[in-house]
């Protein structure tokens, strides 16, 4: 075969062509004579790389590069073309060389593979494994696991190496499982899956929990439930059941599911029946139930459709037994007829037998029924499993059986059986005490007093649960006019135990409740009661002083002791039951004890024991707090009042404006002064009114008040000049800007009874009184007085002019709130808000204008002729004395601010500051 001429070296080539001649093993020279080929066709590059092969067969980068070029020509072509064959052939002599190489070996499986030539492939596979390493293994089975998954390919051959690959790498266990499911080999898969899950080493690469392993056997084994065998499915099932308590609902139905599609439908039901009763959450009994429905309705719907079916094909049956009956002798064995189907043996042998009969659709819908009827009592049940000692279920569970006593029975014998007092949850007595109510309701009372003698001997956790029951027993007796059997069941419930039971209990360590029931006040009142109406006076006087030695006594017990015997004329007695309750009792029990002993004492004795009384009054208001002492009062003044002497009367509401706190004093000195106007006369009270407004410690406001009523007194008397001494001591409690009422009557009663000099006597005193407020404090809200808030000026000079405050003082205030950018000298800068003039008074705009008193007052005419006898009034000044140091004050003060030329108006509050200190 001649070779083309434009495959012969070219002029070019002859100096590569020289130097390979020189050095022909020189892979250098090779690849750099390919280099400067690389635009050749490949038919001449293949006779390069050919010879290059021959000289070097074992270098790598000629066979890589020769190989790809290969790949790059078949690219484009079809598999089935002849390139494809020389490629295959190339590749079988280089792995000759070349078969430690695994770059070689995948680049010609993945050739293959792309052939589909399944057969040459798996082998070249194999032969790749064989020939390379361990450790490189891993190379080679990716794309052969890629290659057996393709579809087509011949079940058993994936099977196979998946099984190899799981002797290299176990842990792909999961792709094997997976890959098996795909392929639908549900036997293989379940028994792959179940050895993962016994398998307490294995670690899902593909982040699986054994939770989730579990939940997906269990759906393998449910849905392929006649696939698979030769696993315990129903032991399977029931181990994740006891391990996995989250999902037991949903294993249980699977369990039933897998035996639904078995056609095992009776071993399915009791399925569902076990995990209702063994579940122990309402959810995983919901999902339980809403399943067991579901499968009763889906089979009562089934045997309905088919109803119809069956009765024809019974008919036809009937026909063809006739036939063979009519052939065959009555007396045959039909089990030697070999003719015979298996439906058909089936159908003769269990003809007639009534759990094999078709026409059970009645049987289905009774259990449907009875399932939907079960479902409350059932779902108590689940909520007694999570907590067995929970009364109020059980109470729940005996009304879910109203109208059959026997269920109720049984319900409540179980209850008390099952409830442990010490860790009910509720009251664990009302179970024995309604397990009672229910014998006595159907009339046999000898079964529930069993009941009640079981239930007395119960260790409960608190004593009042045990006194309860007692009680509830007795009313019981009661109930039937048993009533000496009811004071004996109580003389018995309040025993107190021997000192040997006592010391046989304190060795034991663990006291039950009938140690301390005898102390319960719960059974002594209800015993007293008894005794009341059932018993004797004697019989009762000894239980009500068994309470008192008990110290278990109450106030009101002491109360109705005491009337008890004041009933049965045993005043005395009755006197002593209220000492003992005074000396038992402390404040604020022993209130209604006092209340009620002094009122019957007084009632009783009155006059006659009139020094007794007394002491007892004076040792109740000895005993008594302050806050609580005044009805004391009122009821040991009343009683002077009646019985004893004015004077005494007298001293007691004396007394008790001391003793009362100073909220309640007005009033006790409201009703003193009543009283003392009512016996002694309305001249004896004005010593009181002294005292109260002097030394009666009463709040300003209160003072003031009384000055008030004190000043109405003795206007009303006539004392003019009296009630004006008393408005004036009044008025320093009284600051003009915000007690306008106070003056306004001062004004009112000058203007009626006054003169000239009064009325400006008045008014002195009034700016004075406001000279003393202004200096000492601004009436403003407090949060204005607040450095660290900042105000808005008109909002600052709303709440000025609503708490009263003068032009003049709002204007230094608001110097003071406006930023010191904007402070303008003004002429009020200068003012002293200790100081208020009387004469003029500054305006805003800077102009003065006088005062003038806008309410003048109209004296009577002396005489007809004015104006012959008009007398001039001289105008003079009012003395500094008036002022006192406020003038002293104010002239320091100006000498200051004319020493300091270049500084700046001082605001309200540093001028206020300074005065304080030169005041100090």
């Amino acid at each position: 075969m001649s070779i083309p001429k434009e495959l012969y070296p070219s002029q070019d080539d002859l100096l590569y062509e020289e130097e390979l001649l020189r050095n022909p093993f020189s892979l250098k020279l090779w690849w750099r004579y390919l280099i400067a080929r690389s635009d050749s066709p490949f038919k001449k590059r293949f006779i390069i790389y050919e010879r290059a092969l021959k000289a070097l067969p074992g270098s790598y980068k000629l066979w890589h590069a020769y190989l790809r070029e290969r790949l790059e020509i078949v690219r484009n072509l079809p598999i089935t073309h002849s390139q494809y064959e020389t490629l295959n052939n190339t590749f079988e002599r280089a792995l000759v060389t070349m078969h430690k190489m695994p770059r070689i070996w995948i680049m010609y499986l993945q050739t293959l593979t792309e052939q589909k030539l399944i057969t040459r492939t798996r082998r070249t596979f194999d032969r790749a494994l064989c020939a390379l390493p361990v450790t490189q293994h891993d190379r080679i089975w990716e794309p052969y696991l890629v290659f057996v998954s393709q579809r087509g390919m011949p079940i058993e051959t994936p099977l196979r190496v998946y099984r190899r690959y799981l002797k290299y790498d176990p842990s792909h266990i999961e792709d094997f499982i997976e890959f098996l499911v795909n392929s639908r080999l549900w036997q293989e898969a379940a028994e792959r899956l179940a050895s993962v899950l016994n398998d307490d080493q294995f670690f899902s690469i593909k982040g699986k929990t054994k939770h989730r392993l579990w939940l997906e056997l269990c759906d393998l084994l449910t849905k392929h439930a006649t696939e698979v065998s030769g696993l315990n499915v129903d032991a399977i099932i029931r181990g994740g059941i006891r391990k996995f308590t989250d999902e037991v609902g949903r294993l249980w139905t699977s369990l039933a599911e897998y035996y639904i599609r078995r056609n095992l439908h009776e071993k399915a039901r009791d399925i569902f029946e076990e995990g209702m009763k063994t579940v122990i959450t309402v959810r995983d009994f919901s999902v339980i139930f809403d399943a067991y429905a579901q499968f009763e309705e889906s089979m009562l719907a089934y045997k309905m459709e088919n109803m119809d079916l069956s009765d024809e094909d019974e008919e036809d049956g009937d026909g063809e037994d006739g036939v063979q009956e009519n052939g065959i002798e009555e007396d045959e064995d039909i089990r030697l007829d070999v003719n015979l189907s298996v439906a058909k043996f089936e159908k003769k042998i269990l003809d007639g037998f009534w759990l094999h009969d078709d026409k059970d659709v009645d049987l289905r819908l009774a259990r449907l029924e009875n399932l939907m009827v079960r479902r409350p009592e059932l779902a108590n049940s689940v909520l007694l499993r999570q907590n067995p000692h929970n009364v109020e279920q059980w109470h729940r569970r005996v009304k879910l059986f109203e109208g059959n006593p026997t269920k109720q029975i049984l319900t409540y014998t179980e209850a008390v059986r099952t409830v442990d007092p010490m860790k009910a949850v509720g009251k664990p007595h009302t179970l024995w005490v309604a397990f009672a109510k229910l014998y006595e309701s159907h009339k046999d009372v000898a079964n529930a007093r069993v009941i009640f003698d079981k239930a007395v001997q119960v260790n409960y956790k608190a004593v009042d649960h045990l006194a309860s029951i007692w009680c509830e027993w007795a009313e019981m007796e009661l109930r039937h006019n048993n009533f000496k059997k009811a004071l004996e069941l109580m003389r018995r419930a309040t025993a107190e135990p021997s000192v040997e039971v006592k010391r046989r209990v304190a060795a034991d360590g663990n006291e039950p409740v009938q140690i301390k029931v005898h102390k319960s006040l719960r059974l002594w009142t209800f015993y007293v009661d008894l005794e009341e109406s059932l018993g004797t006076l004697e019989s009762t006087r000894a239980v009500y002083e068994r309470i008192l030695d008990l110290r278990i006594a109450t106030p009101q017990i002491i109360i109705n002791y005491a009337v008890l015997l004041e009933d049965n004329k045993y005043f005395e007695d009755a006197f002593k039951v209220y000492e003992r309750g005074v000396k038992i009792f402390k404040y604020p029990h022993v209130k209604d004890i006092w209340v009620t002993y002094l009122s019957k004492f007084v009632r009783r004795y009155g006059k006659t024991k009139l020094e007794r009384s007394r002491e007892l009054f004076e040792h109740a208001i000895e005993m008594t707090p302050s806050d609580q002492v005044k009805p004391l009062y009122l009821q040991y003044a009343k009683l002077e009042e009646e019985y004893g002497l004015a004077k005494r009367a007298m001293k007691v509401y004396d007394q008790a404006t001391k003793a009362v706190p100073s909220n309640e004093k007005l009033a006790m000195y409201e009703i003193y002064i009543a009283r003392a106007a009512e016996i002694f006369g309305v001249p004896r009270t004005r010593e009181i009114y002294e005292q109260a407004i002097e030394n009666g410690g009463l709040p300003d406001k209160d003072g003031k008040a009384m000055c008030l009523k004190y000043a109405e007194l003795e206007k009303s008397l006539g004392e003019i000049d009296r009630a004006r001494g008393i408005y004036v001591y009044a008025s320093q409690f009284a600051d003009p800007r915000s007690d306008v009422d106070f003056w306004n009557k001062w004004h009112e009663f000058e203007v009626q009874h006054g003169n000239e000099d009064t009325f400006r006597e008045m008014l002195r005193i009034k700016r004075s009184v406001s000279a003393s407020y202004s200096q000492t404090h601004f009436i403003l809200p407090e949060y204005v007085m607040q450095k660290d808030q900042k105000l808005d000026l008109d909002d600052a000079r709303d709440k000025l002019k609503q708490a009263g405050v003068s032009e003049d003082e709002m204007a230094a205030l608001e110097r003071q709130l406006v930023p010191s950018a904007n402070d303008v000298t003004t002429k009020e800068g200068s003012r002293k808000v200790g100081f208020v003039s009387a004469g003029v008074e500054s305006q805003a705009d800077g102009g003065i204008r006088s005062n003038v008193n806008q309410e003048d007052i109209e004296l009577p005419d002396e005489s007809d002729s004015e104006e012959e006898d008009r007398v001039e009034i001289a105008q003079k000044d009012v003395p500094s004395a008036v002022f006192g140091g406020l003038v002293r004050k104010r002239e320091d003060s100006e000498k200051d601010e004319e020493g300091k030329d270049g500084e700046s108006r001082l605001g309200a509050l540093e001028r206020i500051k300074r005065l304080k200190k030169v005041s100090g």
